[in-house]
C-alpha cells in the first residue's frame, strides 16, 4: 500500500492545516473503499516529538510516528508554520533532512500557507515557481531570493512540488491532490462532502496589497511614497526617473529588486487596492472609481482590474458591498 504523511513540526504551527489534511485524505480512503476498492494509502502523522502543542497548550497532536521511522513515502505535506517561520526553521533541522531524502528518493512534497518556507530552507525551491500567504510574500522575497515567488496563484505544481496560497486555501489545494493520487470522482465526492469549491486556482480576490518597504533602498522608498500620494495621476517611469534624478534604467532595475514589481506593475496594484476599498465600502460608481484612480478608459481599467484581481470591477462590487445593492 502507497503512503502519504502529513508531518507535524516542532513549533508554534497551524493546527486545522494537519486536521485537515487527516480528515480529507481518509475520507478520500474511505469513498474509494466504498466504490469497492481496496484502501489505496496509509496516511500517518510523523513528526520528531512524541507530542506537540497548539494554541497556548489547549490541543496537543500526538503523531502516530517518528519520521524516522518511515523509510519511504509516496506524498510529505507540510503544514501552516503559523508566521513563526524562522522559529521553525531553526528547530526542524532533522525533519527537514529527513524530507530532502524523501524527496531525492522519489516523494512529491505539498506545503500548506508558511509550510513553504521550510521547504524553501532545504534549498529545493531555488530556481522553481511557489506560492504562499500573501502576508508572508514580502518575507519570503527577503529570505529566499533565489525562489520564483508566485503570490497570486493558489495552487503551483512543478517537479514533484506543489505549493498553495494562505490560510483555508488549503483545502483547495487537498482537492487537487486527491484528484491526482485518486482520481476526479473522488475529489468531487469530496469537494462536495465538505463543501470546498473545486478547480479554484487564484488567491489574486483576498490579497491586501500593502508594497513590499523594507528593502533598504531610499530612493525606491521615496518613489513608492510618491505613486501612493499620488494615485489620482498617470504616472510614467521617465517621470519618476527624473523625479529622483536617476537614469530610466536604472531606476526600473533598483525598483523590480526591491518591491518585486516594476514601477508600472506597482502603481497599477496601488490604483487597484485603492479602487477595491471604494467598491467595498462605498456607493460609488465604476466610473467614478475609475476617474478617483487615475484610469480613463473604462476597457483598460477592467483589464488591469481583472489581472490583479481576478474579477471585473462589477464583480468585485457584487461580492464584497452589499449596501451598494440595496
Amino acid at each position: 500500500m502507497k503512503h502519504i504523511t502529513i508531518v507535524v513540526p516542532d513549533g508554534r504551527n497551524n493546527l486545522s492545516s494537519i486536521v485537515g489534511a487527516y480528515e480529507l485524505f481518509t475520507e478520500a480512503n474511505a469513498y474509494w473503499k466504498a466504490t469497492g476498492r481496496n484502501d489505496l494509502y496509509t496516511i500517518e502523522l510523523a513528526g520528531i516529538s512524541p507530542t506537540v502543542d497548539f494554541d497556548g497548550n489547549l490541543f496537543t497532536v500526538k503523531p502516530h510516528t517518528h519520521v524516522a521511522a518511515i523509510a519511504k513515502t509516496n506524498l510529505i505535506v507540510i503544514p501552516s508554520l503559523n508566521h513563526n517561520v524562522q522559529e521553525a526553521m531553526a528547530g526542524n533541522d532533522t525533519l527537514i533532512d529527513w524530507i530532502v531524502r524523501q524527496y531525492k528518493g522519489g516523494a512529491e512534497i505539498a506545503t500548506i500557507c508558511t509550510g513553504v518556507f521550510m521547504l524553501a530552507s532545504a534549498g529545493l525551491l531555488d530556481g522553481r515557481m511557489c506560492s504562499t500567504h500573501w502576508a508572508a510574500a514580502d518575507t519570503f522575497r527577503q529570505l529566499f531570493p533565489d525562489v520564483k515567488l508566485q503570490p497570486d496563484k493558489l495552487i503551483t505544481d512543478e517537479k514533484g512540488i506543489y505549493t498553495n496560497g494562505g490560510a483555508y486555501s488549503f483545502l483547495n489545494l487537498l482537492i487537487y491532490l486527491i484528484e491526482k493520487y485518486y482520481d476526479r470522482q473522488t475529489a468531487i465526492y469530496c469537494s462536495k462532502l465538505f463543501q470546498i469549491e473545486i478547480d479554484r486556482q487564484s488567491q489574486s480576490a483576498f490579497t491586501i496589497f500593502t508594497g513590499q518597504k523594507q528593502h533598504g533602498d531610499d530612493l525606491v522608498k521615496k518613489a513608492q511614497d510618491y505613486i501612493e500620494s499620488n494615485i489620482q495621476d498617470k504616472i510614467s517611469i521617465d517621470y519618476l526617473s527624473n523625479l529622483f534624478a536617476v537614469g530610466r534604467r536604472n531606476f526600473d532595475r533598483r525598483f523590480s529588486k526591491a518591491t518585486g514589481n516594476t514601477p508600472i506593475e506597482y502603481a497599477q496594484r496601488v490604483k487597484i487596492e485603492s479602487a477595491k476599498k471604494a467598491f467595498e465600502s462605498t456607493r460609488k460608481t465604476i466610473n467614478e472609481v475609475m476617474y478617483e484612480v487615475g484610469y480613463s478608459d473604462v476597457k483598460a481599467f477592467r483589464e488591469v482590474f481583472r489581472k490583479i484581481t481576478g474579477m471585473s470591477p462589477i464583480e468585485y462590487k457584487a461580492k464584497y458591498n452589499k449596501e451598494a445593492w440595496q
